[in-house]
């Protein structure tokens, strides 16, 4: 608990000091790299591995796996829509995830979807962008990936207000339900191999075509980033949507 609260601490102070920074900037790009480099050695070594295998699933249990993290992770949007001030936004993503667990089959189905509830993901990152904090500078976490200091500062901070992370990674029961670490990190895992599944192609035609890997992901991710907290309609499929999840 000190930890949480000591690495939270640091992260505001980072994310105050470099609040006038471009997002572009970055804090120590030469760890950053460095890290970025044990990222893609970790992803040949075990996350496309596991991608590849994932895809020759059929379709029906990929398209399930999907579902169901993607209904998992609209519970972070429920609290984030409300400090908001986004209402109707928090009305729909509740609506999307009772549909889905119930009807939906605790998820697998997307019948809300059907319906036209399409929520977008937020998180408290996005959130405080909503109420002007600026991204901070750049930098790359192990296995995470990606993210800015104000989304670093945010990412810690879902841990708090996520229904799923509160019942399952904090051990604490939630209006009746509960969990634990595993739980949390089966479903994470899960929704990254997916992710990484959907987009192999994407990565291989980045891979083999960028001059400077690094540079390239960047580039994408704080793209892809200003659009979510724009509320963007202009995602498309090379924006690789959950590219920060």
């Amino acid at each position: 608990m000190r930890l949480n609260k000591l690495i939270i601490i640091i992260l505001a102070s980072m994310m105050l000091q470099t609040n006038i920074l471009k997002a572009s900037d970055e804090c120590f790009e030469g760890v950053s790299r460095s890290i970025f480099k044990f990222n893609m050695g970790f992803d040949k070594a075990v996350l496309k591995p596991v991608s590849k295998a994932y895809n020759k699933l059929p379709e029906p249990i990929k398209d399930g796996t999907g579902n169901f993290t993607s209904n998992i992770a609209t519970l972070l949007s429920i609290p984030n829509f409300v400090l908001q001030g986004n209402f109707k936004g928090a009305g729909d993503a509740t609506g999307s995830f009772l549909i889905n667990s119930t009807f939906g089959v605790l998820g697998f189905g997307n019948p809300a979807g059907a319906m036209g509830l399409n929520v977008q993901k937020e998180d408290v990152g996005q959130t405080l962008a909503t109420y002007g904090v600026k991204s901070g500078c750049y930098f790359v976490l192990p296995i995470l990936g990606p993210t800015t200091a104000r989304d670093a500062f945010g990412l810690i901070a879902d841990s708090y207000v996520d229904p799923f992370s509160i019942a399952t990674w904090r051990e604490k029961d939630f209006l009746g339900a509960s969990g634990n670490k595993i739980d949390f990190i089966a479903v994470k895992s899960a929704s990254a191999v997916d992710f990484r599944g959907d987009n192999m192609k994407n990565f291989d035609s980045l891979e083999k075509n960028s001059l400077d890997l690094y540079s390239s992901m960047k580039s994408i991710y704080l793209q892809s980033r200003l659009k979510k907290i724009q509320n963007s309609d202009e995602l498309s499929e090379d924006d690789w949507g959950n590219l920060d999840n």
